[in-house]
């Protein structure tokens, strides 16, 4: 007598009896470790009376995930698909971890300084005759939109003709000679580049010198080296090939440069520019040096002090009138309006890398 195999009914294997844990197994694993981490750290406040710490919740909550995933995964799976979910749970877990002081300082930021932000006049005023309630930042913010654009101005040619000499033209101790000093200029501290700008205008205009043009300067020696790596590095991602099909054709070489190299890498080119930018625009000691402080607005960036966001965010902290409160209050507000500057910064830096990629082209 024979068995119908067919009319047989189908056995589903069962994930924890086969060796293997279901794929949603994690997520169970994760909630359940950060339940415990936070509920014991809630006990321990409420037993205490000192406040929530959410942040070392969440760290061992991460860290009681790791190790229960290694352990239930070494009984059920083995040592070495064990290994493999270790990793993958460190490498998670270092995610995790990076983006708690990223969130943290984000809600602060927002929490601290949007009522001061939304005011009314923190956006449309300048602290010329404030000492208490009132005033904002928009001498700051011209001053910084200014500084910052003049030292654009000066650090994008400069770099970008850099990096072209050094990936089509360069060759020998010249291009070797300025891939080091350029490695070098990458390491300065900031206030080293104020000090020499100051020392070079105060050769020129005299001691005491503060203009925005000199702080323009000092800023362009600290983002000229970041265009040039930047650029550096995309220019090289353009293949050969176009570059000898130019050649082919009869096209000299600055022109293949021209209309086939720069337009290939435009939108890397300009995404290196931003991010050069964007770590520059919040640097506070050079400009402190030699563009100075001021509570009036200064449209000319060569002459007199012209004030800008970072410097105004750390005189308002560092030199706090009779009534401290506001002043705290509109330094959170100036930190706001630069992060959300560097915020808009990133996001064109995207929407040009997304419209100008070469994909897209014809």
């Amino acid at each position: 007598m024979t068995t119908d195999t067919a009319t047989a009914p189908r056995v589903l294997p069962n994930a924890f009896t086969t060796g293997k844990l279901p794929k949603w197994m994690p997520w169970p694993i994760l909630a359940v470790s950060l339940a415990v981490a936070l509920g014991g750290f809630g006990l321990l406040a409420g037993a205490t009376g000192d406040g929530f710490n959410w942040i070392a919740g969440i760290i061992l909550g991460v860290v009681l995930f790791v190790v229960a995933n290694w352990v239930i995964a070494r009984l059920v799976e083995g040592a070495r698909q064990a290994a493999d979910r270790l990793i993958t749970s460190l490498v998670t877990g270092a995610f995790v971890l990076a983006l708690i002081p990223l969130v943290w300082l984000t809600i602060t930021v927002v929490a601290n300084g949007l009522p001061t932000f939304l005011n009314g006049t923190f956006l449309n005023s300048s602290m010329r005759n404030v000492v208490g309630e009132g005033g904002g930042a928009l001498h700051a913010i011209v001053g910084t939109l200014i500084i910052t654009g003049f030292a654009a101005l000066i650090s994008i040619p400069v770099g970008l003709m850099t990096a072209i000499y050094l990936v089509e033209y360069g060759t020998g101790r010249l291009a070797r000679g300025i891939t080091f000093f350029v490695d070098v200029m990458t390491g300065i501290p900031s206030i080293v580049a104020g000090l020499a700008t100051y020392a070079l205008f105060a050769l020129l205009f005299g001691d005491g010198v503060r203009m925005g043009f000199a702080g323009s300067v000092a800023l362009s020696i600290l983002m000229i080296p970041v265009v040039v790596r930047s650029s550096e590095e995309i220019l090289k991602l353009v293949p050969n090939e176009l570059r000898e099909a130019s050649y082919a054709l009869g096209v000299p070489k600055w022109r293949t440069i021209l209309k086939v190299v720069l337009p290939t890498s435009i939108a890397g080119i300009t995404t290196g520019v931003m991010l050069s930018i964007s770590r520059v625009i919040g640097e506070t000691a050079p400009l402190l040096i030699v563009a100075g402080f001021t509570a009036s607005m200064n449209y000319n960036p060569f002459t007199e002090r012209m004030m800008s966001l970072p410097v105004f965010v750390y005189t308002q902290y560092v030199s706090p009138g009779t009534d401290a409160e506001f002043y705290i209050q509109r330094a959170w507000a100036g930190a706001l309006t630069l992060i959300l500057i560097v915020a808009l910064l990133n996001a064109i830096a995207r929407l040009v890398s997304h419209f100008f990629s070469p994909k897209l082209g014809r």
